[in-house]
């Protein structure tokens, strides 16, 4: 029986659609004003890179995630690397994480010479799934580096329970997943050290590239300041870094969105809860909603047997989808010879197969989501 929805998704349907799969432009009207306020800010100030606007930006971030340090980066794939560059992994020494992801996550690994390892998802959350964490873990583990993916957090608790157990350092890549909670506790705050991107597509995203690393450990904040300035500490190059410093314009508009962030998410929310009722009973298998208020949706991402061709379809009447992730890390050409043959990892070969991300920011208008879904909803009887 197929559960009743507003009467709206079932009326006629006249293509095209014109629906982006994001719309930057619309963002940035909302803030245009403040905008152009913080850039006479940091112009009148003259300093640029890595000062007052930096620093309000990382008090204001540990404070909303509830950690005690957050050292600013320049991109989220350098907040991966140096998080765990500060765990002094030698080479040979492994770190378990998931295949379904992308691909700065099993490249942060390998920049730091240490061996990732592949633990297959659970099929509902697409997040590492932490019994087959367990079966992976070795004499070789040192950490593990689970991903919040789609604005979903991972099942922490027995996650954490593994990293205890084996002593191991965990580090969670929580890019796509700011603002986010588990049982009360944001992304990012559970592990050692959690990473987040700005990427302007992000929940909390810029007007450029940028990072962040935050962490409890004061003497691991205190690294990574100078890892991410050249090793740079007390007048001296203390060891090898990089040239990873936030600038003063992308942080004064990060506060912006963070200041705005409740809002957003919000309506992220009703947005992901409109896909809900009104997908209902269709040929497409949905996420599952998840703890109130704790999942954030920085992509909502349905399954489909025949993702590619429904896919196809959406763009014909003008409807922009995406695909994260088409491949598998280990399939990629950088993981060759790392021990994961094609069907080691059924269940996210499964995902890369069947996954279509749909239209969902918090400009997207209701009326437009309406017809979308009256679209999908009608595509099995069209084809």
């Amino acid at each position: 029986m197929i559960p009743q929805i507003d009467p709206l998704v079932t009326a006629p349907l006249t293509p095209p659609l014109k629906i982006p799969f994001i719309d930057l432009r619309g963002e940035y009207r909302t803030v245009a004003a403040d905008w152009r306020a913080a850039l006479d800010r940091v112009g009148e100030s003259g300093r640029f890179i890595q000062a007052g606007e930096v620093a309000a930006l990382e008090a204001e971030i540990a404070a909303h995630v509830g950690v005690r340090e957050a050292v600013a980066m320049g991109s989220g794939s350098d907040a991966l690397v140096l998080a765990l560059a500060v765990l002094d992994l030698a080479p040979g020494d492994e770190v378990i994480t998931t295949p379904f992801s992308f691909v700065a996550t099993v490249e942060a690994i390998l920049r730091v010479g240490a061996r990732p390892v592949f633990a297959d998802i659970e099929p509902d959350s697409f997040n590492l799934d932490p019994a087959a964490v367990a079966a992976c873990i070795g004499p070789r583990t040192r950490a593990i580096l689970p991903v919040h993916l789609y604005g979903r957090m991972c099942a922490m608790d027995r996650l954490l329970a593994l990293a205890d157990r084996h002593g191991l350092a965990l580090v969670e890549d929580a890019a796509q997943s700011f603002g986010a909670c588990w049982r009360g506790r944001g992304a990012g705050s559970l592990g050692l050290l959690g990473c987040y991107s700005f990427y302007p597509t992000k929940v909390l995203g810029g007007f450029g590239d940028g990072g962040m690393v935050v962490t409890d450990d004061a003497a691991l904040a205190a690294r990574l300041r100078r890892l991410r300035n050249h090793g740079l500490a007390d007048g001296g190059h203390r060891e090898t870094g990089l040239n990873s410093r936030l600038d003063e314009v992308q942080a004064a508009l990060l506060r912006l969105k963070l200041a705005g962030l409740a809002q957003a998410i919000a309506r992220r929310r009703q947005l992901a809860a409109n896909y809900h009722r009104w997908l209902a009973g269709s040929e497409l298998a949905l996420p599952p909603p998840g703890p109130p208020a704790a999942h954030v949706h920085g992509l909502y991402t349905v399954r489909h047997p025949h993702r590619d061709r429904l896919r196809q379809t959406l763009a014909r009447v003008g409807v922009e989808s995406r695909v994260y992730y088409p491949r598998l890390l280990p399939a990629e050409e950088l993981c060759a010879g790392l021990g994961h043959p094609p069907g080691a990892l059924p269940v996210a070969g499964r995902a890369a197969r069947e996954v279509l991300s749909l239209p969902l920011y918090p400009g997207l208008d209701d009326d437009h989501q309406r017809a979308l879904c009256r679209l999908l909803r009608a595509l099995p009887e069209r084809d």
